[in-house]
């Protein structure tokens, strides 16, 4: 067996004493090898109480099964974000967030170093987020209900398929189904999401918005579902984000960031509309319309195991899926006047539009960041423009240094301006997306695209192949 020497001690404590985490390192024996100040502040407990001891003997509640160190030493094999409770020599419970991984010296093991976080902190800076939000629920119902600041009317567009989307979407709202959103950054899923509460039958109740990818995992689960008394140090009996949202809206952004264990406790409300506080044996009846988003292909996230098929399927009642603002051109130019409009009025201006060259550079321009980009930029002319109308010479200097293959040509003139072409790209793009939401199903493709399946299969053969 290698042994730790003197000289490695020293190296290893010079390394770590400067890392502001809690860190304990173990020989294989389970001897406490390292062990800094930090981790004592989290534990209750002095350095020399722990320091050269076994671990079993700093802190006797644990046991080798409950051990994340000792499971390390034992499997090599690391272990990442677990919470441990336990209890240390002065009978206190410490709850914590372990990332706990093996040290190797060649092949053979030496020992495990564990990075530990305060869970109890942590679980009390949920507990304030989820007292903000019920404090903000409590300040909306005051002004006369008002819950949500946009509708659908907010969505501005001119384009068809879109007009039709949002038919579709005052008509879905009045169900309580679940209803998932897919769309890209900057296309306006909350808007739309916030759109169909306005339009339900739960108006005059609570909306709520939670960005799953906001909140580090260990504490989304005490967000949503609430803690109960005694579930750690400290905790009180305390709602989560679903019996704030009883009787309305609740709207979990960015759907696949969630932990996959999480998404099961999620569909077992969606079935049976149950929550359990962590922490209680109680369940709680709840009546909350769940509404998801997702920034990436359902069918993608499904592929890399981010997504839970079941609760797919669950949620998948309403799929709505927001058009990017490039396969949409006419409502680049809609959205540009609506927006110089708006930018005149705030920042007392008279702007009357834009010149001909910034006017091919918008059409042209691919908008990775959707309307919300389109939005930041008319912005930032509309600050920095002398003259009656926008200039191309206004543009913020990362659009205004774009390679000119990429926007225009020398001419200032849209590349290609073939209608054949450029309707049979915009075609292929809307059947590519369509049947990957619906994983290669024809039917529901050609429902998607509202066209008669014969019709999707001529076009696939003409166009896809």
């Amino acid at each position: 067996m290698v042994q730790w020497t003197a000289l490695t001690q020293e190296v290893l404590t010079a390394i770590l004493k400067g890392i502001d985490e809690g860190i304990h390192v173990v020989n294989t024996e389970g001897k406490t090898i390292f062990y800094n100040e930090v981790a004592a502040k989290h534990d209750g407990m002095d350095v020399k109480e722990v320091q050269r001891k076994h671990l079993i003997d700093a802190f006797p509640s644990l046991t080798e099964e409950s051990s994340t160190l000792l499971k390390v030493i034992k499997t090599g094999k690391p272990i990442y974000n677990q919470t441990q409770v336990y209890m240390n020599l002065h009978g206190t419970r410490i709850d914590t967030i372990n990332t706990t991984l093996p040290i190797f010296l060649g092949e053979e093991i030496i020992g495990a170093v564990e990075i530990a976080k305060d869970y109890s902190r942590m679980k009390l800076l949920a507990e304030r987020l989820l007292d903000l939000q019920k404090g903000l629920n409590k300040s909306s119902k005051k002004k006369e209900n008002k819950q949500v600041n946009y509708t659908l009317n907010d969505l501005l567009t001119v384009n068809p398929a879109f007009q039709s989307m949002k038919n579709e979407a005052k008509k879905l709202a009045k169900s309580d189904s679940p209803i998932l959103v897919y769309g890209e950054s900057g296309t306006g899923k909350e808007l739309f999401v916030q759109g169909v509460h306005h339009e339900s039958l739960r108006s005059a109740q609570a909306f709520i918005a939670q960005n799953c990818a906001a909140i580090p995992e260990t504490l989304l689960e005490s967000i949503l579902f609430g803690t109960a008394k005694g579930s750690y140090t400290g905790a009180v009996d305390r709602k989560g984000l679903f019996e704030l949202a009883d009787g309305g809206t609740l709207f979990l952004d960015e759907l696949h960031t969630m932990p996959i264990e999480l998404q099961a406790k999620l569909l077992r409300v969606l079935e049976d509309g149950m929550v359990r506080r962590v922490g209680s044996s109680e369940s709680i009846s709840v009546n909350v319309r769940v509404i998801a988003a997702m920034n990436v292909y359902p069918s993608k996230a499904l592929q890399e195991q981010t997504l839970r098929a079941d609760l797919y399927y669950r949620l998948n009642v309403f799929t709505f899926s927001l058009i990017p603002l490039r396969d949409r051109k006419e409502d680049i130019l809609f959205l540009t006047d609506h927006f110089i409009k708006e930018f005149n009025q705030k920042l007392n201006k008279n702007t009357s539009g834009y010149e001909k060259k910034l006017k091919l550079f918008f059409m042209n321009y691919q908008w990775p960041g959707n309307v919300r980009e389109l939005k930041h930029t008319i912005e930032y002319m509309m600050n920095v423009c002398e003259a009656e109308q926008l200039e191309f010479e206004d543009l913020p200097s990362m659009l205004k240094h774009l390679p000119v293959t990429s926007t225009s040509n020398r001419c200032g003139e849209i590349e290609n301006l073939s209608l054949r072409k450029n309707i049979e790209q915009l075609e292929k793009r809307l059947i590519s997306n369509a049947l990957d939401l619906s994983e290669g199903n024809i039917n529901q493709a050609a429902k998607l695209l509202e066209i008669p399946r014969q019709t999707l299969q001529y076009k696939m053969k003409r166009i896809l192949d």
